[in-house]
Protein backbone atom coordinates (compact mmCIF):
# COMPACT_ATOMS: atom_id res chain seq x y z
CA UNK A 1 0.00 0.00 0.00
CA UNK A 2 1.32 3.57 -0.91
CA UNK A 3 0.30 6.72 0.79
CA UNK A 4 -2.05 7.95 -1.80
CA UNK A 5 -4.09 4.89 -0.64
CA UNK A 6 -5.39 6.93 2.33
CA UNK A 7 -6.06 10.32 1.92
CA UNK A 8 -8.29 13.57 3.34
CA UNK A 9 -10.98 14.83 0.63
CA UNK A 10 -12.58 18.13 0.65
CA UNK A 11 -14.88 20.49 -0.98
CA UNK A 12 -12.53 21.67 -3.29
CA UNK A 13 -10.21 18.38 -4.18
CA UNK A 14 -13.14 15.75 -4.01
CA UNK A 15 -13.45 16.02 -7.66
CA UNK A 16 -9.86 14.77 -8.25
CA UNK A 17 -9.00 12.82 -4.96
CA UNK A 18 -12.19 10.74 -5.23
CA UNK A 19 -14.27 11.11 -8.36
CA UNK A 20 -11.63 11.04 -11.14
CA UNK A 21 -9.22 8.43 -9.25
CA UNK A 22 -12.29 6.20 -8.60
CA UNK A 23 -11.66 5.64 -12.48
CA UNK A 24 -8.53 3.54 -11.72
CA UNK A 25 -9.31 2.07 -8.39
CA UNK A 26 -12.68 2.01 -5.92
CA UNK A 27 -12.57 5.15 -3.59
CA UNK A 28 -13.80 4.38 -0.01
CA UNK A 29 -15.36 7.97 1.26
CA UNK A 30 -15.44 8.09 5.36
CA UNK A 31 -17.54 10.88 6.02
CA UNK A 32 -16.68 11.72 9.65
CA UNK A 33 -16.38 14.43 12.76
CA UNK A 34 -14.53 14.76 15.37
CA UNK A 35 -17.07 14.63 18.14
CA UNK A 36 -18.39 11.31 17.25
CA UNK A 37 -17.69 8.27 19.05
CA UNK A 38 -18.28 5.13 16.49
CA UNK A 39 -16.53 7.77 13.84
CA UNK A 40 -13.12 7.37 16.28
CA UNK A 41 -13.34 3.74 15.94
CA UNK A 42 -14.50 3.05 12.49
CA UNK A 43 -11.98 5.26 10.88
CA UNK A 44 -8.84 3.63 12.66
CA UNK A 45 -10.45 0.34 11.20
CA UNK A 46 -11.00 1.12 7.93
CA UNK A 47 -7.26 2.72 7.76
CA UNK A 48 -5.99 -0.98 8.97
CA UNK A 49 -8.81 -2.67 6.31
CA UNK A 50 -6.62 -0.21 3.80
CA UNK A 51 -3.71 -1.47 4.70
CA UNK A 52 -4.65 -5.20 4.60
CA UNK A 53 -6.01 -4.95 0.73
CA UNK A 54 -2.49 -3.83 -0.06
CA UNK A 55 -3.96 -1.23 -2.76
CA UNK A 56 -7.03 -2.46 -3.47
CA UNK A 57 -8.95 0.45 -2.91
CA UNK A 58 -8.65 4.16 -1.66
CA UNK A 59 -9.44 5.66 1.48
CA UNK A 60 -10.75 8.79 1.03
CA UNK A 61 -11.81 10.82 4.58
CA UNK A 62 -13.87 13.50 4.91
CA UNK A 63 -14.05 16.26 7.78
CA UNK A 64 -18.58 16.97 7.95
CA UNK A 65 -17.81 19.85 9.68
CA UNK A 66 -15.30 21.47 7.68
CA UNK A 67 -16.90 20.46 4.08
CA UNK A 68 -20.45 21.50 4.39
CA UNK A 69 -20.88 21.07 0.64
CA UNK A 70 -20.12 17.79 0.25
CA UNK A 71 -22.09 17.03 3.41
CA UNK A 72 -24.88 18.48 1.62
CA UNK A 73 -24.34 17.03 -1.40
CA UNK A 74 -24.34 13.65 -0.51
CA UNK A 75 -27.40 13.87 1.85
CA UNK A 76 -24.87 13.00 5.30
CA UNK A 77 -27.29 13.34 8.08
CA UNK A 78 -26.20 10.11 10.13
CA UNK A 79 -22.85 9.13 11.06
CA UNK A 80 -21.07 6.97 10.38
CA UNK A 81 -21.99 7.13 7.15
CA UNK A 82 -19.27 5.39 4.20
CA UNK A 83 -19.62 5.41 0.36
CA UNK A 84 -17.63 3.72 -2.18
CA UNK A 85 -17.52 5.30 -5.71
CA UNK A 86 -16.97 3.17 -8.82
CA UNK A 87 -15.84 5.38 -12.37
CA UNK A 88 -16.84 8.55 -10.69
CA UNK A 89 -20.32 6.80 -9.14
CA UNK A 90 -21.44 6.07 -5.74
CA UNK A 91 -21.12 1.96 -5.71
CA UNK A 92 -22.42 1.00 -2.44
CA UNK A 93 -22.54 2.73 1.16
CA UNK A 94 -23.62 1.92 4.20
CA UNK A 95 -24.32 4.73 7.34
CA UNK A 96 -24.78 4.00 11.14
CA UNK A 97 -22.64 1.12 13.23
CA UNK A 98 -22.17 -1.98 11.90
CA UNK A 99 -20.10 -5.05 13.22
CA UNK A 100 -16.03 -5.63 12.31
CA UNK A 101 -17.84 -8.51 10.33
CA UNK A 102 -20.07 -6.30 8.38
CA UNK A 103 -17.61 -3.63 7.56
CA UNK A 104 -15.16 -6.16 6.45
CA UNK A 105 -17.62 -8.21 3.79
CA UNK A 106 -18.37 -4.74 2.63
CA UNK A 107 -14.54 -3.80 1.98
CA UNK A 108 -14.32 -7.38 0.49
CA UNK A 109 -17.03 -6.39 -1.66
CA UNK A 110 -15.71 -3.12 -2.63
CA UNK A 111 -11.96 -4.29 -3.53
CA UNK A 112 -13.31 -7.73 -5.26
CA UNK A 113 -15.39 -5.38 -7.72
CA UNK A 114 -12.87 -4.16 -9.46
CA UNK A 115 -10.46 -7.02 -9.76
CA UNK A 116 -13.10 -9.22 -10.71
CA UNK A 117 -13.79 -6.91 -13.56
CA UNK A 118 -10.35 -6.99 -14.36
CA UNK A 119 -10.10 -10.90 -14.16
CA UNK A 120 -13.12 -10.97 -16.89
CA UNK A 121 -11.08 -9.17 -19.32
CA UNK A 122 -7.91 -10.57 -18.64
CA UNK A 123 -9.46 -13.85 -19.48
CA UNK A 124 -11.36 -12.57 -22.29
CA UNK A 125 -8.11 -11.56 -24.16
CA UNK A 126 -6.48 -14.56 -23.51
CA UNK A 127 -9.36 -16.64 -25.17
CA UNK A 128 -8.58 -14.24 -27.77
CA UNK A 129 -5.44 -14.50 -28.39
CA UNK A 130 -4.41 -10.88 -26.94
CA UNK A 131 -1.18 -11.94 -25.01
CA UNK A 132 0.26 -8.78 -24.18
CA UNK A 133 -3.04 -7.18 -24.01
CA UNK A 134 -3.67 -10.07 -21.67
CA UNK A 135 -0.75 -9.73 -19.79
CA UNK A 136 -1.10 -6.30 -18.41
CA UNK A 137 -4.55 -6.46 -17.23
CA UNK A 138 -3.45 -9.52 -15.01
CA UNK A 139 -0.33 -7.59 -13.72
CA UNK A 140 -2.79 -4.76 -12.86
CA UNK A 141 -4.80 -7.06 -10.79
CA UNK A 142 -1.34 -8.86 -9.56
CA UNK A 143 -0.42 -5.13 -8.39
CA UNK A 144 -3.85 -4.63 -6.91
CA UNK A 145 -4.10 -8.22 -5.05
CA UNK A 146 0.03 -9.72 -5.39
CA UNK A 147 -1.63 -13.50 -4.09
CA UNK A 148 -4.91 -13.29 -7.00
CA UNK A 149 -3.93 -17.33 -7.92
CA UNK A 150 -6.18 -17.00 -10.86
CA UNK A 151 -4.44 -13.15 -12.25
CA UNK A 152 -1.10 -15.39 -11.82
CA UNK A 153 -2.10 -18.30 -13.57
CA UNK A 154 -3.66 -16.15 -16.49
CA UNK A 155 -0.15 -13.94 -16.56
CA UNK A 156 1.69 -17.46 -17.08
CA UNK A 157 -0.30 -18.71 -19.92
CA UNK A 158 0.29 -15.14 -21.28
CA UNK A 159 4.09 -14.98 -20.80
CA UNK A 160 3.81 -18.98 -22.47
CA UNK A 161 2.37 -17.80 -25.05
CA UNK A 162 5.17 -14.98 -25.76
CA UNK A 163 8.11 -17.24 -25.08
CA UNK A 164 9.14 -15.91 -21.97
CA UNK A 165 9.26 -19.37 -20.39
CA UNK A 166 11.96 -18.00 -17.40
CA UNK A 167 9.38 -15.69 -15.63
CA UNK A 168 6.26 -17.65 -16.38
CA UNK A 169 7.91 -20.90 -14.57
CA UNK A 170 8.83 -18.60 -11.30
CA UNK A 171 5.42 -17.70 -11.22
CA UNK A 172 4.00 -21.40 -11.51
CA UNK A 173 6.60 -22.43 -8.48
CA UNK A 174 5.42 -21.95 -5.07
CA UNK A 175 1.63 -21.17 -6.16
CA UNK A 176 -0.44 -20.11 -3.78
CA UNK A 177 -3.34 -22.60 -2.62
CA UNK A 178 -6.25 -22.40 -4.46
CA UNK A 179 -8.47 -24.25 -7.20
CA UNK A 180 -6.49 -22.81 -9.49
CA UNK A 181 -2.96 -24.91 -8.20
CA UNK A 182 -3.87 -27.85 -10.22
CA UNK A 183 -3.90 -25.70 -13.21
CA UNK A 184 -0.58 -24.81 -12.59
CA UNK A 185 1.17 -27.79 -11.54
CA UNK A 186 0.00 -28.88 -14.74
CA UNK A 187 1.45 -26.16 -16.67
CA UNK A 188 4.89 -26.36 -15.12
CA UNK A 189 6.20 -29.44 -16.37
CA UNK A 190 5.91 -27.26 -19.79
CA UNK A 191 7.31 -23.80 -18.51
CA UNK A 192 10.28 -26.03 -17.49
CA UNK A 193 10.84 -27.61 -20.42
CA UNK A 194 10.50 -24.69 -22.46
CA UNK A 195 13.03 -22.80 -20.20
CA UNK A 196 15.68 -25.86 -20.99
CA UNK A 197 14.91 -25.80 -24.43
CA UNK A 198 15.76 -21.83 -24.43
CA UNK A 199 18.78 -22.50 -22.70
CA UNK A 200 19.83 -24.97 -24.92
CA UNK A 201 19.50 -28.20 -21.81
CA UNK A 202 18.30 -30.70 -23.79
CA UNK A 203 20.26 -33.02 -25.77
CA UNK A 204 19.98 -34.13 -29.39
CA UNK A 205 21.66 -37.59 -29.45
CA UNK A 206 18.99 -39.48 -31.40
CA UNK A 207 16.62 -39.62 -33.83
CA UNK A 208 13.36 -38.94 -30.81
CA UNK A 209 15.52 -36.22 -29.64
CA UNK A 210 15.34 -34.27 -32.83
CA UNK A 211 11.66 -34.67 -33.18
CA UNK A 212 10.88 -33.71 -29.51
CA UNK A 213 13.56 -30.74 -30.36
CA UNK A 214 11.55 -29.63 -33.49
CA UNK A 215 8.22 -30.14 -31.45
CA UNK A 216 9.58 -27.19 -29.05
CA UNK A 217 10.36 -25.73 -32.33
CA UNK A 218 7.18 -25.50 -33.02
CA UNK A 219 5.74 -24.39 -30.00
CA UNK A 220 7.86 -21.26 -29.84
CA UNK A 221 6.43 -20.45 -33.73
CA UNK A 222 3.01 -20.88 -31.75
CA UNK A 223 2.06 -23.76 -34.37
CA UNK A 224 0.73 -26.07 -31.30
CA UNK A 225 -1.25 -28.63 -33.61
CA UNK A 226 1.67 -29.23 -35.10
CA UNK A 227 4.16 -29.43 -31.96
CA UNK A 228 1.54 -31.70 -30.42
CA UNK A 229 1.62 -34.27 -33.31
CA UNK A 230 5.94 -33.85 -33.08
CA UNK A 231 5.22 -34.75 -29.27
CA UNK A 232 2.65 -37.68 -30.16
CA UNK A 233 5.19 -39.29 -32.66
CA UNK A 234 7.92 -38.95 -29.58
CA UNK A 235 5.22 -41.07 -27.29
CA UNK A 236 4.53 -43.66 -30.21
CA UNK A 237 8.33 -44.50 -29.93
CA UNK A 238 8.93 -44.36 -26.32
CA UNK A 239 5.71 -43.78 -23.79
CA UNK A 240 8.32 -43.03 -21.55
CA UNK A 241 11.00 -40.70 -23.34
CA UNK A 242 12.72 -38.40 -21.09
CA UNK A 243 10.59 -40.22 -17.70
CA UNK A 244 7.36 -39.04 -18.72
CA UNK A 245 8.49 -35.57 -19.80
CA UNK A 246 7.08 -35.83 -23.13
CA UNK A 247 3.99 -36.86 -21.91
CA UNK A 248 3.33 -34.03 -19.11
CA UNK A 249 4.92 -31.55 -21.60
CA UNK A 250 1.49 -32.43 -24.10
CA UNK A 251 -0.71 -32.33 -20.46
CA UNK A 252 0.62 -28.66 -19.83
CA UNK A 253 -0.34 -27.52 -23.90
CA UNK A 254 -3.76 -29.09 -23.16
CA UNK A 255 -3.71 -26.76 -20.30
CA UNK A 256 -2.54 -23.64 -22.10
CA UNK A 257 -5.33 -23.86 -24.45
CA UNK A 258 -8.67 -22.87 -24.05
CA UNK A 259 -10.57 -25.92 -21.98
CA UNK A 260 -13.23 -25.69 -25.53
CA UNK A 261 -10.19 -25.25 -27.89
CA UNK A 262 -11.96 -27.91 -30.75
CA UNK A 263 -8.30 -29.51 -31.40
CA UNK A 264 -8.05 -31.06 -27.62
CA UNK A 265 -10.84 -33.69 -27.67
CA UNK A 266 -8.90 -35.05 -30.92
CA UNK A 267 -5.24 -34.96 -29.43
CA UNK A 268 -6.62 -36.10 -25.83
CA UNK A 269 -8.46 -39.18 -27.77
CA UNK A 270 -5.02 -39.55 -29.95
CA UNK A 271 -2.81 -39.41 -26.45
CA UNK A 272 -4.70 -42.25 -24.59
CA UNK A 273 -4.66 -44.21 -27.62
CA UNK A 274 -0.85 -44.62 -27.56
CA UNK A 275 -0.71 -44.53 -23.80
CA UNK A 276 -3.41 -47.59 -23.20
Amino acid sequence: MSNSDIVNANDSNFGYQVLAYSQKKPVVVDFWASWSAPCKALTPFLEQLASEKQGAFRLAKVDVEKNPQLTQRYNIYNLPSVKAFQNGQVMNEFNGIKSDYQIREFIHEVASGSASLLLEKAQSLFKKEKWEEAEDTSREVLNKRPAQPKARLILAKSLLCQNQSPEALRLLENFPPSPEYRDAEKLRPLALALANFEAANISQNTKVDAIYLRAFKLIKMGNIPAALDGLLDVLRIDKHYRDGEAHQVILGLFELLDHSHPIIREYRSELANILF
